[in-house]
This record gives structure tokens, sequence and C-alpha cells, in this order.
């Protein structure tokens, strides 16, 4: 079974298809609510699981964006294009699907999405 993610905006019509080893998530508590940001440009919904742990699972249109965290995160992109600037740093570092990056809490970054994008971001909790 394959997935397929559709999206319209303003007259574009966006694809992804993903194939049957996409990974899933079991036991976990999806929040209805969509969250949405810079005019609905990037949506995600929320995911809790039993562990207290929580993911929001996106979409991202192409455009220039900034973001603040309260804890680190781990922002997987499963699909699409993009370039992120991390704190502290003047470099923007390019992204692809299948590609990974980190950002430190209490901390913003900028993001220039190329191509519509499909990402995980997991809300990493601090141990004391």
């Amino acid at each position: 079974m394959a997935f397929y993610l559709k999206y319209t905006y303003e007259r574009l019509e966006y694809s992804v298809k993903r194939g049957e080893s996409m990974e899933s998530y079991e036991n976990v508590t999806i929040v209805k609510k969509v969250n949405s940001y810079f005019d609905g440009k990037v949506t995600s919904r929320t995911l809790k699981f039993g562990d207290g742990s929580i993911k929001t699972l996106g979409v991202m249109l192409p455009g220039e964006y900034e973001f603040g965290t309260g804890d680190p995160e781990l922002m997987e992109i499963y699909s699409g294009d993009l370039e992120v600037k991390l704190p502290g740093s003047e470099e923007w570092q390019r992204i692809q699907g299948g590609e990974e990056f980190r950002v430190e809490g209490d901390a913003k970054f900028q993001l220039r999405v190329v191509s519509l994008t499909d990402y995980c971001c997991s809300f990493l909790k601090e141990k004391n």
C-alpha cells in the first residue's frame, strides 16, 4: 500500500508518493487540530507517545521561515529539498529527503524550503 499526500495551495497541486517501507508509529495519540504557521504554508499534526515523547508530522511549502525552539529538536526530512541556517552559524546547509538535522533548545533557526517538504520533528527532552 502506498501513501499519497496531496495538498492544494493557490491553484498549485503537489503530490508526494511514499513506498511501503514508510516508517510507522504504534500506540500514539494524534491531536486532530492542525498546527498551521506562515498563512498555512507550514502545517503539521502532533503525535503523543505513551512514554511522554512528542513528534509532529508535517509539510512545508516552498518559502523562507524562521522557527524558535523550546526543547532541542531533531528534524527528519522524508522528502523535499531545503536549506537550514542553524543557531550560531553564518552558513546555509542543504538538506534533502532522507537527511536530518538537530537544533539546540531555546534557539532560532532559519529555513529556505526549495520544494514541497515532508518532515518529522521530534522534541528531545533534556535530561536533568
